[in-house]
């Protein structure tokens, strides 16, 4: 029979409420009757999306990621809005990121990004029909991102030269590579 992990929260003290996240510590009674704190990071949940073009070509971005310091290629994704269906904001970001839009697009996975320390789940779509838009739709004010295409060797070669660093990207191209089409 399996040991009951859940820590039950006694109190919450909120730390910080920005646009993105917020932070909090939790006080918690453990599964021994001790009790400990948790830092823990609030976030609405974001998507992303496995773009594909008719000639087989991953569509990415690559932007300044501050909190690592550097410029990293990954595949399109952002934030949910309130109120917002997962697949709407997978559209949205698709055209605003890329200039694509897509005839079909399906859901294909959902998981925690961080669940040591953050709520935040990341919704995984595939985009396949894409269709360049006549006119782009418009990146958010603070967002510059420049376009790529890159067959599933260069994207695997991004992996190994640390160029795609990130794990919704690793986890978008090993699922490409299992389900080539």
């Amino acid at each position: 029979m399996s040991m009951n992990f859940e820590e039950k929260t006694l109190r919450t003290t909120p730390i910080y409420s920005g646009k993105v996240i917020s932070l909090q510590v939790d006080d918690v009674l453990l599964p021994n009757n001790k009790e400990s704190k948790r830092e823990l990071v609030k976030h609405p949940g974001a998507v992303a999306i496995i773009a594909i073009t008719s000639d087989n070509k991953l569509v990415v971005v690559e932007q300044y990621r501050k909190a690592l310091e550097r410029t990293l290629i990954e595949i399109p994704a952002g934030k949910i809005e309130p109120g917002e269906d997962p697949k709407d904001t997978a559209l949205r970001e698709l055209e605003e990121e890329t200039g694509f839009t897509a005839s079909d697009l399906h859901y294909i996975q959902s998981f925690a990004t961080s669940p040591g320390f953050a709520d935040e789940i990341i919704h995984i779509y595939v985009a396949q029909g894409l269709k360049k838009l006549e006119a782009k739709r418009l990146l958010d004010e603070d967002e510059f991102v420049e376009l790529h295409e890159c067959s599933l060797a260069d994207a695997e070669k991004w992996i190994q030269s640390q160029k795609i660093f990130d794990a919704k990207t690793v986890f978008a191209i090993q699922w490409w590579r299992l389900h080539r089409f």
